[in-house]
């Protein structure tokens, strides 16, 4: 792959054309806010606006909303032979680009797995990437060429290429992204109740089970309402889980009776050991695993 463009100069698309940049690829950097993308021209991810003829492959790297639109109009403007996404969902974007006509022939669905919780071109780096799974989508209609240079573009950024069906990379961020988000932000938005004296007492702990509830507000509401319903599926076992819970520690701040006291121990005790046993099961980032995917555009505003 000699040229590449990407579409969103946030924090992934500038990420990864400075990955592209770093391999010797000529990289063009377009936005609908010219600003940002002349902002990452000047990190050195590339250069600032459109090129002259069809680059080998374009990277749509806007919120899922808005991938159908922007590879409309860049495949109707010629950008390049082929064309690639970045987006963390992956059914429904698929079906709206069918539905707005796209050639579908020249288009494979991709999500890298890594991100920060900064958005935003200068908090890019060019190995976001590296050692990540970069899950690649495609349909029956996908042309191997198009296959083939979008695993090319997921190991020049230091990534392994991962084949799945669109709705399994649905659920599967659902379970190790989407839903950790919508968690996290729920429980520090428990703190809006708390006074200055009970946060003072704050530790590294409260930080670091918080840390995802930072992102773009309306990034992350784009993404969960585009993978709605996988991500209502896992938070409502979660709220089952918690209901367990809650029952367990009410009974322990008020019975007396051993039995009952005993058998809500248990439940606890079960439950904190799933969590250890869970977490365990989280493959380490060296070997790649799903992981949090964070903000696409400097601002979720169109193509």
């Amino acid at each position: 792959m000699r040229s590449a463009a990407v579409v969103g100069t946030g924090l992934i698309g500038t990420s990864i054309a400075l990955a592209l940049r770093g391999r010797g690829v000529t990289t063009y950097l377009i936005d609908t806010n010219p600003e940002a993308a002349r902002m990452a021209a000047d990190l050195g991810a590339g250069i600032a606006g459109r090129p002259r003829e069809p680059v080998d492959l374009a990277i749509i790297a806007v919120p899922p909303q808005y991938v159908a639109a922007a590879l409309k109009e860049h495949q109707l403007q010629e950008l390049a032979h082929d064309f690639t996404d970045a987006a963390s969902v992956k059914e429904s974007p698929q079906r709206e680009a069918a539905a707005a006509g796209c050639d579908l022939t020249r288009f494979v669905g991709g999500h890298p797995m890594g991100g920060r919780e900064q958005s935003g071109p200068l908090a890019a780096r060019d190995d976001l990437f590296q050692g990540r799974p970069w899950v690649l989508t495609p349909s029956p209609q996908t042309r191997a060429q198009t296959v083939e240079r979008a695993e090319k573009l997921a190991e020049l950024c230091g990534a392994r290429p991962v084949v799945m069906a669109h709705a399994e990379h649905d659920r599967a961020v659902a379970l190790t992204s989407h839903t950790p988000h919508l968690v996290s932000s729920l429980l520090a938005a428990r703190l809006l109740h708390g006074d200055q004296s009970q946060l003072g007492l704050a530790g590294q702990g409260l930080q670091d089970v918080t840390r995802l509830a930072g992102g773009s507000v309306e990034l992350w509401t784009d993404i969960l309402g585009s993978n709605a319903v996988a991500v209502a599926d896992v938070l409502a076992e979660f709220a089952h889980d918690v209901h367990l819970v809650v029952d367990a520690l009410r009974v322990l701040g008020t019975a007396r009776e051993p039995e009952q006291r005993r058998a809500s121990t248990d439940r606890l005790s079960t439950a904190l050991l799933r969590g250890v046993q869970g977490r365990a099961r989280i493959p380490a980032r060296s070997t790649g695993g799903l992981s949090l995917s964070t903000a696409y555009a400097t601002a979720p505003r169109g193509v």
